[in-house]
């Protein structure tokens, strides 16, 4: 299949034109449920990448998607807090220390928290959202304070602590394929995001 790229996409510094079509391959896959996934891909070569091997391979990826989810959702990593470019990378960069100072912290509690969840009906984990919340308004103390660092590190972790959440296995819900068909491009306007 030969796809071209839309009428509103800035071309001008890449190698091709709108008239340029663009091969991909379309796979068809099928979901646990019966639901059907088409995948496109670039990979056009059907024996060195047969189609048996994409749903594994779709499967692998998503702990990417979520990672996505998560700066798109948690970290509202499009909301910018200015116009310019340098304001927008600050955004960015700020996002993904935020992120990653998370994923420490959040590392360093997983054995304590496995632990404690043999004792448990369900098995629990860190809420990313609250997470985030408590570490985005602790960030400034948590490296700029002139007392140790364990201080607010432990009260962190204390918080991060506090409010588990339970996995519940085979959850499942219904999928909405259309959800984005209709979505705008999210409006940037000044100072809509705090910035850290």
């Amino acid at each position: 299949m030969a796809i071209y790229p839309g009428k509103n996409v800035k071309l001008s510094d890449k190698a091709y034109n709108k008239t340029s079509p663009i091969k991909v391959r379309l796979i068809r896959v099928e979901l646990t449920k019966g639901q059907v996934e088409i995948l496109m891909t670039s990979l056009l070569d059907i024996k060195t990448y047969p189609s048996n091997i994409f749903k594994a391979l779709y499967c692998k990826r998503w702990g990417v998607e979520t990672y996505y989810d998560e700066l798109k959702n948690k970290l509202k990593v499009e909301h910018f807090s200015g116009y310019s470019k340098q304001s927008i990378l600050q955004d960015f960069y700020a996002a993904l220390f935020i992120s990653n100072v998370q994923t420490l912290i959040v590392s360093e509690l997983e054995d304590e928290i496995r632990e404690e969840n043999k004792q448990r009906k369900l098995d629990y984990k860190i809420n990313k959202n609250l997470s985030y919340g408590f570490l985005k308004n602790r960030v400034i103390e948590l490296f700029f304070t002139e007392n140790p660092i364990e201080q607010p590190l432990n009260e962190l972790k204390q918080l991060f602590k506090e409010n588990l959440i339970p996995i519940r296995p085979n959850r499942s819900f219904k999928r909405n394929s259309g959800k984005y068909r209709s979505r705008i491009k999210p409006k940037i306007t000044k100072n809509q995001k705090d910035s850290i």
